[in-house]
């Protein structure tokens, strides 16, 4: 855990390249997460949990505990369709879950700005209307600089349009996505 003037970060290690192993044969496996959370809730504004793009035992856990739910979603046919899947999964949750998680989405171009994801951005609009943020991660060049410099792009180019596209989003999820 590390500390650092009013967040505190958990960082993910090795450790959990067996856990999945490890809980399989848990009973309520997919709920260890919210479980583990219960304590420590009233301490936190937000918790935020970022997880692998699949629909492992890790990721279940983490949709089961949240409350919210934030998808960059790349303007490509096949994120598009998994998408759909985790759609399908977040539903099959809230059946089996006594705590309401919504969805939204925001689009990721996945490279740098092209006109597919001008098309891909409205298929998204006309496939979840008011669940996509209305912002859009505009990315750079020195966007992808930013990792190779071990630094985000809020404090390689803060007043880049990567770093603006990001607070714009910041912005929205804490007002609730109010356009």
């Amino acid at each position: 855990m590390v500390r650092k003037r009013e967040i505190d970060v958990a960082c993910a290690s090795i450790d959990l390249a067996g856990a999945e192993i490890a809980m399989s044969t848990m009973i309520g496996r997919e709920r260890a997460l919210q479980k583990a959370f219960e304590p420590i809730m009233e301490d936190y504004d937000f918790i935020c949990i970022d997880t692998p793009p699949s629909l492992g035992l890790l990721t279940i856990n983490a949709l089961t505990a949240a409350h919210k739910v934030i998808v960059p979603v790349q303007c490509e046919y096949l994120s598009m369709r998994g998408l759909i899947q985790l759609q399908n999964t977040l539903a099959m949750i809230a059946r089996t879950s006594t705590r309401t998680s919504t969805s939204r989405v925001f689009s990721d171009p996945g490279g740098f700005a092209h006109d597919p994801c001008q098309g891909g951005h409205r298929d998204l609009e006309e496939n979840f209307g008011d669940r996509v943020f209305a912002s859009r991660i505009r990315k750079t060049v020195r966007f992808a600089e930013a990792p190779v410099k071990g630094m985000s792009v809020l404090k390689y180019e803060p007043d880049g349009v990567a770093a603006q596209s990001y607070r714009q989003l910041a912005q929205e999820v804490l007002t609730n996505g109010q356009r």
